[in-house]
Parts: C-alpha cells; structure tokens; sequence
C-alpha cells in the first residue's frame, strides 16, 4: 500500500477530523477554514516546534510575531501528548523511512508528528507533503 497523499483545495466531508502539521499551524491565518478538517488536533510536538521559534529568529519584529503565534496557538488548543503509543508507533515511522533508504533524524520532528498521527489513528494535513514521503501504508497525508 502506498503512503496517502491527498491533495485538496478544500477537505471533502469523508475528512471529518485531522491532526494538523506545524506546516498548516504557521500558515493559519492565510488559510480559509474550508480548507481544514471540521475537528482539528495538534501535537505536543508542534507546539515544541512552535516554542522554538522565537530564539530561532534575531529579528526583533519576527521574534515577536513568533512570539504571538505562539500564545495564540496556546491559548487555542489543548495539544495530544507524545504519548508511550506514539513513542512505539514512531518505530514503525522510523523503520518506514530506513525501509526507503531515508533518514530519520533529519526529519526528526516531522516523523514524531507522523507517529502521533499514527497513535491516534488521524489523517496528518500538511502544507508540505514531501516531508512525510516514505510512510506508506501507515498513515494518510492530506497536503492542503
């Protein structure tokens, strides 16, 4: 079985729930609201991304857009948790992408949110499909 990859303008009704990939987060306010799944999720891993990025900026003013994005995205959802069914499905996240002949730690934080996705048995919508190539047969991509 191939890895789903699902490319949308808008998310058809069959995609009711999805957990949400960094990608679509930083994008948010660009995005017109069809274009998600009508019940949304992130991960703890998304919002350890999120928190990065601020120091990752010598930008004063990107610092601060960061800055509240960050807060924003807090104040708005209760994230799923890295959780020990997520550590064991990252086996099988890591095992896919040396299957292929890739490499997992470059894509660390990309597979971890695969392997929460996996765990919780939601589609990963994404801007940025390429970054879960490999993962066939183990979970859905919808790249909006």
């Amino acid at each position: 079985m191939r890895c789903q990859i699902k490319r949308f303008q808008t998310v058809p009704d069959q995609l009711a729930r999805g957990l949400l990939d960094t990608s679509v987060i930083v994008d948010l306010d660009r995005l017109d609201a069809s274009q998600l799944p009508e019940e949304v999720a992130i991960s703890a891993v998304t919002l350890a991304e999120l928190t990065a990025g601020p120091s990752a900026t010598m930008d004063i003013a990107e610092r601060a857009r960061r800055q509240d994005r960050l807060q924003r995205i807090e104040a708005t959802f209760d994230p799923m948790p890295f959780d020990i069914r997520a550590a064991r499905a990252y086996g099988r996240i890591h095992a896919a992408v040396v299957e292929q002949g890739g490499r997992p730690r470059r894509r660390f934080a990309d597979l971890l949110l695969a392997a929460t996705a996996l765990a919780e048995d939601l589609p990963l919508v994404t801007r940025n499909s390429k970054d879960f190539q490999g993962l066939d047969g183990l979970i859905t991509v919808v790249e909006i």
